[in-house]
């Protein structure tokens, strides 16, 4: 790959393959969905350099460092102040010479810069735009201002039920969000892969709403026109969260017979509701959801956490402890053995902080965890440095 071509500067994954090592990206996003989408970028070893504006840059600085430090791994920073001609200058210096700008601002922001995709791809003809925003760029909410809860509430997500009767509750993990952030990251790997082989570019629309609604679609559209919770097949009482003694919770998802009637006979001995054979159909399981999840809800209050783990270690049921910290979290032993949590440079001065790796194991291998969070503006010079350095190669007569 020679200078002239896009992302051919920069880091690379250091493991027996290339990933997307020599795939540049620009990251004009600030907070979640855009940093989470390039983050899956730069784990799998794509140079992204993150366009930061010289008052503070990205708000998730300010607003959470340990979350920012979790989404801006493995990233390079650089200041330019886009509201300046000089600023924009720069920008389409480097947009030249890399595969896709990644962005999260409002519909209609970019071009009010100056440098909506048309002006990107006068710059550079394979240039991937990848526009991250509530609503999508166009519609009758394209405009609206909103956060993860809103797109939500208008996705189907509160209408697919996990109970037979109650309100679906809100999750704290921000689904739209990291749902739209990994379509996104998917869909620009894919554009740019498309580009290199047809010589095009092109403006990928990624709607954080519409996102989410792809997710749900599945168990709220299944369900159009018919019954409500109670006559849902996939809400039953046997897969729920359940209360112990001591106040903690454990979950239990015996969905298939053979599950149920293991735990079913395990423990009829002691607690005689269960000696019960009429729920050991699933049908019948699901019909009497409400009845069976009463009857487990008593059966769990008996005794806390430390004699059901004892108890249910080793019979072949799906159940599992609910995590309520990341101290347990980080203690599990599977987590541990899996190697799933390592931990990258802190602030200086500062502990290291701990980070789930990139979520998939390669066999070729993959280190997700290779650097921290730049600091603001850290990568400035040096990022200059190179596009000056490629332009002069570039002009020098062949």
């Amino acid at each position: 790959m020679d200078d002239a071509t896009p992302g051919a500067a920069g880091p690379t994954v250091p493991a027996g393959w290339p990933g997307l090592a020599g795939l540049r990206v620009l990251d004009l996003s600030r907070l979640l969905p855009g940093g989470f989408a390039t983050l899956l970028l730069a784990d799998l070893g794509a140079d992204v350099i993150k366009v930061e504006s010289p008052d503070g840059g990205d708000y998730g600085r300010l607003v959470d460092p340990d979350t920012f430090a979790a989404l801006n791994r493995n990233k390079r920073s650089v200041v330019l102040d886009l509201r300046q001609p000089e600023g924009r200058d720069t920008l389409l210096r480097l947009v030249a010479r890399s595969d896709a700008v990644v962005e999260s601002h409002r519909p209609g922001v970019l071009e009010k810069l100056g440098l909506g995709y048309a002006r990107l791809r006068a710059a550079n003809r394979r240039i991937v735009l990848c526009s991250i925003s509530g609503f999508g760029q166009s519609g009758p909410y394209a405009s609206r201002p909103g956060h993860d809860l809103n797109f939500l509430a208008l996705s189907g997500f509160f209408a697919v039920p996990h109970r037979a009767v109650g309100p679906v509750d809100r999750v704290g993990v921000r689904v739209a969000d990291t749902a739209g952030a990994m379509y996104a990251a998917l869909a620009t790997a894919v554009a740019v892969f498309g580009a290199r082989a047809t010589g095009e570019g092109q403006h990928l629309d990624v709607s954080l709403h519409e996102a989410a609604a792809a997710w749900a679609a599945p168990f709220a559209l299944s369900r159009h026109g018919r019954a409500g919770p109670g006559g849902n097949p996939l809400v039953t009482g046997d897969n729920d969260v359940f209360v112990l003694a001591c106040g903690r919770r454990l979950t239990l998802a015996t969905f298939e017979d053979k599950f149920w009637i293991a735990f079913r006979q395990r423990f009829a001995g002691r607690f005689p509701a269960l000696a019960d054979d009429a729920y050991d159909r699933r049908a019948d399981r699901t019909r009497a959801k409400e009845k069976v999840r009463a009857l487990l809800a008593d059966v769990f209050a008996r005794h806390d956490l430390a004699w059901w783990s004892a108890a249910l270690s080793g019979l072949d049921v799906p159940w599992a402890p609910v995590h309520e910290s990341a101290e347990e979290f980080l203690a599990d032993e599977h987590v541990v053995a899996r190697g799933l949590v390592g931990t990258v440079p802190g602030p200086p001065g500062g502990d290291p902080r701990p980070q789930v790796r990139f979520p998939v194991l390669f066999g070729a291998g993959l280190d997700s965890l290779r650097g921290a969070a730049p600091a603001h503006g850290e990568h400035t010079a040096e990022v200059l440095a190179e596009i000056d350095a490629a332009d002069r190669r570039h002009e020098e007569p062949q």
